[in-house]
């Protein structure tokens, strides 16, 4: 059975603060009902840095009748911090379980790029200079794939312990994961743009095929126009030392049924491919509201204050997702 799934941000931490500020449980219980009712997903991803927000979204989500996918995503600890926080989460995801909600664990995210000691950098901004450095990260990916290896090595028995449901980790490329130890295959890396769409369809069927159920934990594109050629590339936007959004990176023309078409013909074509599950990226970008949202994946608009407005995405998976539940 494929699982039609959306993305949900509680909060990455950076600069001091999160991206999804204010975190009001009654603005999460509403999207969780809409992410239920109006886009009729069957699973949400649940995703952060802040351990009590992720408990009480995964509660709320499970409440509204959604499969959970519970989903440590932290930056700037170090491996033993990692490792605490992603042991507490077992131990709150498995609470949740017991309740009857159907869950799934995610050992972390893109732990290679936003803990401190996988790759070379002093903080994020350090790491990702590695991805316009080519000969740079060539020589250290080995280093970092046996880092990834030996903290997974240990992160899942652990997790284990204290969670009995299936568990997974959300991964990029560069890390190389070893998916014995694991119940599903899960990748952050589901863009299809202008790099990669030739070889896409024999990408997926390679990632599909390796003797368990593959995931594609995120994928999408922003809203400008031409976004779906760059859709694996970051955001246009530049960031202040708060976190905070501060400009636009280049002029953009807005383009919302692009950012829906994409979203759908690749929604569909992971179906097809026999992924077993695939979360769209992502339901708000709290942190680009306003004229920021061109460089948003959202698939609603977040307004100056705090509110959001569905885009032409949200109208198109509503449609999608009630064509398949009308089957």
């Amino acid at each position: 059975m494929f699982v039609y799934g959306i993305n949900y941000d509680t909060g990455f931490v950076s600069g001091g603060s999160t991206t999804h500020e204010p975190f009001d449980p009654a603005v999460v219980a509403r999207d969780m009902r809409v992410i239920r009712e109006e886009l009729h997903c069957d699973a949400v991803r649940i995703s952060g840095g802040v351990q009590d927000r992720l408990e009480l979204a995964a509660g709320l989500a499970a409440a509204a009748g959604l499969e959970v996918w519970y989903c440590p995503f932290t930056n700037d600890l170090d491996r033993d911090e990692l490792m605490a926080f992603v042991l507490d989460g077992a131990e709150r995801a498995e609470r949740l379980r017991r309740t009857g909600a159907s869950v799934v664990y995610l050992t972390g995210s893109e732990i290679s790029m936003f803990t401190d000691g996988f790759l070379p950098g002093r903080d994020l901004t350090e790491r990702l200079e590695l991805f316009g450095d080519p000969v740079r990260m060539r020589a250290a990916i080995p280093a970092a794939r046996a880092a990834v290896h030996e903290f997974l090595t240990a992160a899942v028995p652990a997790v284990r312990e204290r969670f009995a449901g299936p568990v997974s980790y959300a991964s990029v490329p560069l890390e190389g994961v070893d998916w014995a130890p694991f119940d599903i295959i899960a990748s952050d890396a589901g863009y299809r743009d202008a790099s990669n769409a030739d070889a896409f369809p024999q990408t997926l069927a390679a990632a599909v095929g390796q003797g368990k159920p593959y995931a594609a934990t995120e994928f999408g594109c922003c809203t400008f126009l031409g976004a779906g050629d760059v859709a694996g590339q970051g955001e246009p936007v530049t960031y202040g030392p708060d976190g905070r959004a501060v400009a636009l990176t280049r002029e953009l023309s807005r383009d919302e049924e692009g950012q829906a078409r994409y979203i759908v013909s690749l929604l569909r074509d992971l179906e097809a491919g026999g992924v077993a599950a695939a979360f769209v990226y992502t339901f708000a970008n709290r942190h680009l509201p306003g004229e920021f949202d061109l460089a948003a994946r959202g698939i609603v608009r977040v307004l100056d204050d705090g509110s959001w407005t569905p885009k032409a995405a949200f109208h198109a998976l509503a449609a999608y997702g009630a064509a398949r539940r009308s089957k």
